[in-house]
């Protein structure tokens, strides 16, 4: 099921949004102090393609930094970017069939507001 879930997902939208979020890191990581800003959107770009199967972890042992990073990273575009992802969860369980996929724009939903200590396993 979850090899049909990320087909239906990469083909309605995946690939387009993981371009998106692919195109934005290479930008972020032309300068040096975009690097740590540019990594969160690869991250992200990797989740887009194929979110069934994934979860979001807090990382052990987070730096301090990444509080003030995502401090920076929220009141920049996280917010709306979160905001984005729950509106399409909302869309999504208007129907029976797009209750899972609703599930996958929460997922996405936490990891585009605060991505900074945070990390996507198998699971």
């Amino acid at each position: 099921m979850t090899f049909i879930g990320n087909i239906i997902w990469f083909v309605f939208g995946g690939f387009i949004h993981a371009l998106g979020w692919f195109l934005s890191g290479v930008l972020w990581s032309i300068t040096i102090i975009g690097i740590p800003y540019g990594r969160q959107c690869f991250k992200m770009a990797k989740l887009q393609l194929a979110p069934f199967g994934k979860k979001v972890v807090d990382e052990k042992g987070g730096s301090p930094l990444y509080f003030i990073a995502n401090i920076i990273w929220i009141i920049f575009f996280g917010w709306e970017l979160a905001l984005a992802n729950l509106i399409s969860a909302l869309l999504f369980a208007i129907t029976i069939i797009g209750i899972p996929f609703a599930k996958q724009s929460l997922k996405l939903a936490v990891l585009s507001f605060m991505p900074f200590g945070k990390r996507v396993v198998k699971g």
